[in-house]
């Protein structure tokens, strides 16, 4: 399983890096205006200082939702860096940009995605990752892993080659649970990845052994 970070946060980033674990980073609008990233120019700049520290994809959305909006956008994204992947909404323009970059060989991230259905399509239009939001599933009251698996059984019944980029991840038990039943790739904050390390036996043990240590060697 890939390890996205979910966040526009350089620092954050470095941190997750510096791991050694960090796959790639995916952003959108309300992570880039939380850093206080503003305006056109700086958002683009920020874009290629996130490429500049991680190795891998880096997803970057566009804002237009008409079709000729988001490919002028797209393409002015992909430009920017061979790592950015151009994240486009679930919509009718949305997949059919998705069909335009693929045939153009630009990597495409479908966002905002709840059903299978939407899924499918993302795939059928060629999406390199669709990212279905299993956090805000569960908010209403819905199964949101259970969409994961439903869209891991419709790719491999085809041979889909879109992974499966499991979005809105909240904790760390949604990183496992995603593992468990196939998702490609996860995104989240740094405190989910963080949450992977932690273990109160893995505590007590390091601590037994730093005691038994200083005992030894008094």
């Amino acid at each position: 399983m890939k390890f996205f970070i979910d966040t526009a946060n350089l620092e954050q980033i470095k941190e997750a890096q510096a791991l050694g674990v960090l796959d790639g980073v995916t952003t959108n609008p309300s992570l880039m205006a939380k850093e206080g990233i503003t305006g056109k120019n700086n958002i683009l700049k920020h874009y290629v200082d996130i490429c500049t520290i991680v190795d891998g994809d880096v997803s970057a959305e566009v804002i237009a939702t008409d079709y000729e909006g988001m490919i002028k956008e797209g393409e002015e994204l992909a430009e920017l860096h061979e790592q950015i992947v151009v994240k486009i909404p679930m919509t009718q323009n949305g997949i059919k940009a998705c069909k335009y970059f693929s045939d153009k060989g630009i990597k495409t991230n479908v966002t905002l995605v709840f059903s299978a259905g939407q899924a499918l399509l993302a795939a059928k239009a060629g999406a390199t990752y669709v990212s279905p939001f299993i956090g805000r599933l569960d908010d209403i009251s819905t199964d949101g892993l259970n969409l994961i698996d439903e869209i891991r059984m419709i790719y491999d019944n085809y041979a889909f080659e879109t992974q499966i980029l499991a979005a809105s991840v909240r904790h760390t038990m949604h990183i496992v649970n995603c593992a468990k039943i196939g998702a490609d790739v996860m995104t989240g904050p740094l405190s989910s990845i963080l949450g992977l390390l932690k273990h109160p036996l893995t505590d007590s043990g390091l601590e037994q052994f730093l005691a038994d240590y200083a005992k030894g060697n008094k």
